[in-house]
């Protein structure tokens, strides 16, 4: 290997070491509470501005963060939206946005962290952008929520995005629950990944097909 290609193998794997310790502490704490100088030490980092040197802001930190996981996301997510292409069951555009995301998080073993990761973002008026930014980017994504729009389309719009949001927070929360029972080997309340993917779904599709209340 060149002089340049071992800088470049060694940047590549600092690089990973601070999006695996940032990801963690921010699972763990919370975002407000880790500062960069904390993921630099538990990166194991003598310099303690590896994190600004690296990727500039504890922003660009997080979107980077989201990248590594949302490319694996992407890929099975176009493969379901590719077999649900044209379907008018509200289920099976649910099963796209639900899945993907489930059986990442599965496929990462125990301990993981994402998914609480990813709810503590969620709630975070800041950096709650990113994660919005980031997901505008995806095209499966994109033809996921137009296949489920065509299917609800006599559903209010303000109903669709008020049902929009309870699902978002459902499908992380409950994630985010199972991930954590599983790291503290805790009692959860279905025995693998797959059976936490389908009761979301079946969850997620009655709150989308429930019925809409008319007030004077």
């Amino acid at each position: 290997m060149t002089g340049t290609g071992a800088r470049s193998a060694r940047i590549s794997a600092t690089r990973e070491l601070l999006l695996s310790a940032a990801e963690r502490l921010f699972a763990e704490h919370g975002v407000a509470a880790v500062s960069n100088r904390r993921v630099s030490e538990a990166a194991g980092q003598g310099n303690n501005a590896a994190v600004g040197y690296h990727f500039g802001s504890k922003g660009e930190l997080i979107r980077a963060i989201v990248r590594k996981h949302n490319e694996r996301i992407e890929q099975m997510r176009a493969e379901m939206v590719e077999r649900a292409c044209g379907s008018t069951d509200v289920r099976d555009w649910v099963a796209c946005m639900v899945d993907p995301f489930v059986h990442h998080i599965a496929g990462l073993g125990v301990p993981s962290w994402f998914g609480r990761f990813y709810a503590q973002i969620g709630t975070d008026p800041v950096y709650r952008e990113i994660m919005t930014d980031e997901s505008l980017h995806s095209p499966s994504l994109v033809r996921t929520v137009e296949g489920l729009n065509n299917c609800l389309s006599g559903l209010p719009l303000e109903v669709r995005v008020e049902r929009g949001d309870m699902m978002r927070h459902l499908v992380v929360l409950v994630v985010a629950e199972r991930e954590r029972a599983l790291a503290e080997s805790g009692p959860t309340a279905r025995t693998s990944w797959q059976q936490t993917a389908t009761g979301l779904s079946d969850a997620v599709a009655g709150l989308w097909l429930a019925a809409v209340s008319q007030h004077p």
